[in-house]
């Protein structure tokens, strides 16, 4: 789906995340709950000396009103980078539809899913370029 290029600001700060969320899987391995891996990232990002804000809201604004519908990035990154975290046997396509979605609505530029629940984390890293 990365369909323009990111900024260098951009593209520094997603490695840096994608690090982060090694160093997190090296340390956890796969099998944990969502919640822990997005606790785990949120203060390994902190050590890296990152903004990291966990469950953001995302008001859906419908004819002129925000609405609080239940939608949340799991993490927001320096503002900039909007993190889903994930622990499933394989990626559905609703995920991406869901960043998407959370990357429209919130005004955002670049999203990552990251999938604990793989063998090799590297296989477990999407990234969204709207």
């Amino acid at each position: 789906m990365e369909t323009s290029p990111l900024s260098p600001a951009e593209d520094r700060l997603t490695h840096e995340i994608i690090g982060g969320s090694f160093e997190v899987h090296d340390f956890l391995k796969n099998g944990m709950f969502e919640s822990t891996y997005e606790a785990c990232l949120a203060r390994e990002l902190t050590l890296r000396g990152l903004s990291v804000e966990r469950q953001v809201p995302v008001p859906l604004v419908y004819k002129s009103c925000h609405l609080e519908v239940g939608y949340r990035i799991d993490l927001l990154v320096e503002r900039t980078v909007l993190v889903e975290v994930k622990s499933v046997e394989r990626l559905h396509p609703i995920t991406t539809a869901q960043v998407v979605t959370y990357l429209r609505l919130s005004g955002l530029h670049v999203g990552l899913i990251l999938n604990f629940n793989v063998e090799r984390m590297k296989d477990g890293i999407r990234r969204i370029v709207l």
